[in-house]
């Protein structure tokens, strides 16, 4: 009689099959949670357009269409008030900076988004949380803020209209200037950065290098643009809040030096 038993072999082949199926319908799940999550900020945001009433000059001249370029307005130094001036011309994407810990021993604890101080008074314990967010158009435009509030969403809604208010624009270069095909992708010379005991030091570097520098600072540069760059810091590098600052200040540089 023949042996109607499966081989093992391909059973493991199926259970195999069956393993790369379920992850290619997970990764095309998450791909369409972000599709909808990308439709709902921009419609979100149009609404928020919409319903914005402008109290200053330049926002008036923004919502009726007659001021149409950030650049010109960095450039002639004019002072933005409104935050729905940055959303009317910019497509932004945000992220938050770990500038806190979680409580562990020996100090051990994870870094998080979130920084809880407490001051103590007659009626008790008052708790405050901070946080620190990077905006970007992965274009040359870059913002950091700066928010505190007795509520984590709060202070991130502060910190992020801080953001807006502070964006500015930098330059991008390549890291052989014989060389200039495709877009530019890393700094143009080398920028120094300085805040509080940190100061970084940012290097252009060839196509395919990555962002050599730390975590936080990634996520600053990759809003700008910047997919290349060797890095230097020096200092007290653990305190995030002023390591954001320095990477800005030297981002800064890219307009202002020359080399």
């Amino acid at each position: 009689m023949e042996n109607n038993k499966i081989k093992p072999e391909l059973i493991k082949e199926n259970n195999i099959n069956e393993e790369k199926i379920n992850l290619d319908l997970n990764k095309v799940d998450i791909e369409l949670k972000q599709l909808d999550l990308e439709v709902e900020k921009e419609e979100r945001r149009k609404k928020n357009l919409e319903s914005w009433i402008p109290k200053t000059k330049l926002g008036k001249l923004v919502k009726s269409g007659k001021e149409k370029d950030i650049d010109k307005i960095l450039e002639q130094d004019k002072k933005m008030l409104e935050p729905e001036i940055v959303d009317a011309l910019l497509s932004i994407e945000s992220d938050l900076l770990l500038i806190g810990q979680a409580k562990g021993k020996f100090g051990g604890g994870k870094r998080r988004a979130w920084r809880q101080t407490q001051k103590k008074t007659q009626e008790g314990n008052v708790i405050t949380f901070s946080s620190m967010v990077v905006i970007g158009d992965k274009n040359g435009h870059v913002g950091l803020g700066y928010g505190r509030a007795k509520e984590t969403l709060p202070a991130r809604e502060k910190a992020l209209r801080e953001a807006k208010l502070n964006i500015i624009k930098i330059n991008r270069g390549f890291e052989d200037n014989k060389d200039k095909s495709g877009e530019p992708h890393t700094v143009p010379f080398r920028v120094v950065g300085k805040c509080g005991s940190s100061r970084i030091t940012l290097l252009p570097a060839p196509r395919g290098t990555g962002l050599v520098v730390a975590d936080e600072c990634k996520k600053i540069l990759r809003l700008t643009g910047i997919k290349d760059v060797y890095s230097m810091t020096k200092g007290q590098t653990r305190t995030t809040f002023n390591l954001a600052q320095a990477c800005i200040d030297a981002l800064k540089k890219t307009t202002l030096m020359t080399k």
